[in-house]
């Protein structure tokens, strides 16, 4: 497996994994976004990357010695 789909699944996981927290602990009302700011740091993660290409996962994957995906 590549590090862009292991990034993908990590960070598709951890999305439905505060909102599944979210909706479990009765804060899906907005009024107390705890585990949601969790899907709000994700989410921004993913979108500073796609013009940046930085994304720190990808980088401590790379040094733990998964192979990418473009030959690097």
């Amino acid at each position: 497996m590549t590090v862009e789909r292991i990034v993908r699944i990590i960070a598709g996981t951890f999305i439905l994994l505060s909102l599944a927290l979210a909706q479990f602990t009765g804060q899906v009302d907005l009024t107390h976004p705890t585990w949601l700011w969790l899907t709000v740091f994700v989410g921004f993660n993913l979108f500073q990357s796609g013009f940046t290409r930085f994304c720190p996962l990808d980088s401590i994957l790379l040094k733990c010695g998964v192979k990418s995906g473009c030959g690097l």
